[in-house]
């Protein structure tokens, strides 16, 4: 917990002590406000984003249906699962979007961490917002950018905010355009220039939304935990440093 933090929380409890005293309250109630005074104050919510893997862009089948994992997918999902284990931190909930691919995703992840059950999240389903890139927009229906980017502020403001108590880590298994326009949104970035960033299937990225609501990055679309034949980009892509994407 920061200092700064736990300054504010001992001031709090001296206030609620100095308040129970001057009305002759017994000090054990005092004690007792105090703590659940403490329990209760804002923590720092820390959250881990996570694109779904691999999947069949070739099935026709809706993506709340069909368009699953490929075996490539599988990999990247049990290698992403692994090492979100290995960091021994202590999730609290795991999210996923309702698409196959993210749900897929989320499932084979929850294995590696015993306790959590995936939970599904409609607002983190893939749409496409507004974008800078003009030949995109041209190809999407009349408001269906609009529509995106008003599914995309629920999610935000559903996710990017202080924990009510104490702190928690989240898991978020989603999509690249949601991960993107959520790192803009949450920077203060024009969320326009989100198609400017490419994410890896699998990848992770960290965002934690302190106390007083500020958001700091610290990490974005890291793939490292993947081997290099597994770094698949949009499309199915490999990393453009590779000899095969030239």
């Amino acid at each position: 917990m920061p200092r700064s933090m736990k300054v504010r929380l001992l001031a709090l409890a001296l206030a609620t002590l100095s308040a129970a005293a001057m009305q002759g309250a017994a000090p054990s109630t005092a004690v007792v406000a105090a703590t659940q005074a403490i329990a209760t104050s804002p923590g720092t919510r820390t959250l881990y984003l996570i694109r779904h893997g691999l999947y069949d862009e070739d099935d026709p089948r809706d993506e709340a249906v069909g368009r699953g994992l490929t075996e490539a997918g599988r990999s990247q999902a049990r290698m992403t699962g692994a090492r979100l284990a290995a960091l021994g931190v202590p999730f609290d909930t795991l999210w996923a979007s309702p698409m196959t691919r993210a749900r897929e995703t989320a499932a084979i992840i929850a294995e590696s961490l015993p306790g959590l059950m995936p939970r599904l999240a409609p607002d983190l389903a893939e749409c496409t917002p507004t974008t800078r890139r003009k030949d995109i927009m041209a190809d999407l229906a009349a408001g269906e950018a609009d529509a995106c980017v008003a599914q995309l502020e629920r999610a935000f403001a559903r996710f990017f905010v202080p924990s009510p108590a104490g702190d928690r880590h989240e898991l978020l298994v989603c999509h690249g355009n949601v991960i993107r326009w959520l790192w803009c949104r949450a920077l203060g970035v024009d969320t326009a220039a989100w198609l400017g960033m490419a994410i890896a299937n699998c990848s992770v990225t960290v965002i934690q939304v302190k106390p007083d609501g500020a958001c700091k990055l610290y990490v974005f679309g890291d793939a490292a935990h993947l081997p290099a034949g597994l770094q698949t980009y949009p499309g199915g892509t490999p990393a453009p440093w590779r000899p095969e994407s030239r």
